[in-house]
C-alpha cells in the first residue's frame, strides 16, 4: 500500500469517526461527508498516474473526469429515487393517505404495535424496496407515536426490518437487485431459501427490544389527525394507492423498459402530482400550484440527501484505488474455502462501507461455477445476499433505511450504537445460523 492510498484510507477513517462523533462535535454529518468526499478525491489527484498507469500523460486528468462523471451518475440515480421516493411520500402524507394505515397499525399495547410495525415492514420492503419502506413506515409512526425516546426504538426496529425483509427478495435493496440481475441468484431460490433466515433477523432483535416497551399509550398519545377537509375520503384513498401502488409499480417499469429505477419514480411523481393539483383545482381552497411544490419541498430533509452524496461518492474513491477489492482478495486467502466467515465478515463490513461497492467488487472477485458454493443459487451467492442487506442493520449509517431514518427522526450514531448494535448482530448471526441449518437439512 503507497504512502498517497494510506492517506486517502486515513481521510476516510477521519471522516467516519467525525461522523459517528456527531453528537460530541455537534457538527453536521452532512458537512463531514462532503468535506471527506473532497479530500478523498483530492488526494487521489495529487498523484493520478500511480492508480491509471494505462493512461498517459495529460490524459489521465480527463480519465478522472469521466471516472467522477461515472461514480457520480450512480450516486444521482440513488439520490433522485430517494428524492422522489419522499416526496411521493410526502405528498400521500399531507392529503391524509395514511390515515388508515394508521387506523389499522393502532393499539394502546406498546408491544402490539412494535409487532405490527415490525412485520409490516418487513413484508412491504420486499415488495418495494428498503428506502422507501423506511420513508413511508416513518410517516406513519409519527402519527402513532408521540414520545421521541420511544419513537426511537420503533424506529430503529424499521430498519431492522426493512434491511431484513429486503434481503430475502430479488428487488427489496440495491444488493439483491445487483446479483438477481447478474445471474447468480434466482427469484425462487433466494426466496425459499433467503426468507426463513431474513425472518429470524428481525423476529430476534424485535423480541429483545419488546423487553424494553411495557404498558400502554396514554388515550390521547396520538397525534390529531392532519386536517384534510378539502379532500373526500374517496380522494385521500386515490391519493394513497397512487403513491403506494407507484412505488410498488417500479421495479415493473424498470423490467419492462430496463430504465433506471429513478426514471419510475419520476413517472409515479408526476402522475401523483398531477392527480392532486387537478383535485385542488376542484376545492374552494386557494392555493396555488407553485404553492404546493414549494411547500413539499421544503419538507424534504436536504441534509440527507448531501450526506448521501458524501458517502457514496467517498466510498467511491476507495473502489477506484482497489482498497475494497484488496479487502476482499485478503478475505478469501485469510478464510479460504468458509463461505459462511467471508461473507460473515463482508456482512460486518458493510455496515461500515457501502454494501454496494463491496458486493460489486465480490461479484468481480468470485466467478460463477458450473457447480459448488460458487453455482447459481450457491452458498456463497445467496450469504451475500442475506449478508450484505442485514449487515448494514449493525450501524445506522450502513444501510440506505438507516441514513434515511437516521435524517428523518435525529437518530444519533452514538445512541443507536450503544442501544441497537449488539441487538442487530445478534439477529443477524441466528440468520446466518438458521440458513447454515437449512443447508445442512437441504442438501
Amino acid at each position: 500500500m503507497t504512502t498517497l492510498t494510506i492517506c486517502i484510507v486515513t481521510a476516510f477513517v477521519i471522516g467516519y469517526l467525525c461522523i459517528a462523533l456527531e453528537s460530541l462535535t455537534k457538527v453536521n454529518k452532512a458537512a463531514i461527508a462532503l468535506l471527506m468526499c473532497v479530500v478523498c478525491w483530492t488526494l487521489l489527484m495529487m498523484n493520478p498516474s500511480a492508480y491509471y498507469p494505462e493512461v498517459a500523460g495529460d490524459g489521465v486528468i480527463h480519465h478522472i473526469a469521466e471516472v467522477i462523471e461515472h461514480h457520480l451518475g450512480d450516486a444521482a440515480g440513488t439520490l433522485f429515487f430517494l428524492m422522489g421516493a419522499m416526496t411521493i411520500v410526502e405528498i400521500v402524507d399531507s392529503n391524509g393517505g395514511f390515515n388508515f394505515v394508521r387506523d389499522a397499525l393502532k393499539t394502546r399495547s406498546k408491544k402490539k404495535l412494535m409487532w405490527r410495525v415490525a412485520f409490516m415492514t418487513f413484508f412491504l420492503s420486499a415488495i418495494l424496496d428498503n428506502l422507501t419502506t423506511s420513508i413511508v413506515m416513518i410517516m406513519v409512526l409519527r402519527k402513532l407515536v408521540q414520545s421521541r425516546e420511544e419513537r426511537l426504538l420503533y424506529a430503529a426496529l424499521i430498519i431492522i426490518a426493512a434491511n431484513s425483509g429486503g434481503a430475502f427478495s430479488p428487488i427489496g435493496d440495491v444488493t439483491t437487485i445487483m446479483l438477481w440481475i447478474k445471474g447468480v441468484i434466482t427469484t425462487q431460490g433466494v426466496i425459499t431459501e433467503i426468507f426463513i433466515p431474513s425472518l429470524v433477523s428481525m423476529i430476534i432483535p424485535a423480541a429483545i427490544i419488546s423487553l424494553s416497551l411495557k404498558g400502554k399509550f396514554d388515550k390521547e398519545q396520538n397525534l390529531p389527525k392532519a386536517d384534510v377537509s378539502q379532500f373526500t375520503k374517496v380522494q385521500r384513498d386515490i391519493i394513497f394507492w397512487l403513491g403506494v401502488g407507484g412505488l410498488v409499480f417500479v421495479p415493473i417499469f424498470k423490467t419492462l423498459t430496463h430504465l433506471p429505477p429513478f426514471m419510475g419514480i419520476l413517472l409515479v411523481l408526476g402522475i401523483l402530482w398531477t392527480t392532486t393539483e387537478i383535485f385542488h383545482y376542484n376545492t374552494s381552497e386557494d392555493d396555488t400550484m407553485a404553492k404546493r411544490v414549494s411547500d413539499i419541498m421544503t419538507k424534504i430533509d436536504l441534509s440527507t440527501i448531501m450526506f448521501f452524496l458524501g458517502i457514496l461518492m467517498a466510498v467511491a474513491v476507495l473502489q477506484e484505488i482497489g482498497v475494497l477489492t484488496a479487502m476482499g482478495e485478503g478475505l478469501n486467502e485469510a478464510f479460504s474455502g468458509n463461505y459462511y466467515l467471508i461473507n460473515g465478515i463482508i456482512g460486518v463490513l458493510s455496515s461500515i462501507v457501502d454494501n454496494v461497492p463491496l458486493v460489486a467488487g465480490c461479484m468481480g472477485m468470485y466467478p460463477v461455477a458450473a457447480e459448488g458454493a460458487m453455482a447459481v443459487d450457491g452458498i456463497f451467492w445467496q450469504l451475500l445476499a442475506y449478508c450484505a442487506g442485514v449487515g448494514g442493520s449493525m450501524l445506522i449509517i450502513g444501510s440506505a433505511a438507516g441514513v434515511v431514518v437516521m435524517g428523518l427522526e435525529k437518530i444519533t450514531f452514538g445512541w443507536y450504537l450503544k442501544r441497537i448494535t449488539w441487538i442487530a448482530f445478534v439477529g443477524y448471526l441466528c440468520g446466518i445460523l438458521i440458513y447454515w441449518v437449512e443447508r445442512m437439512l437441504l442438501f
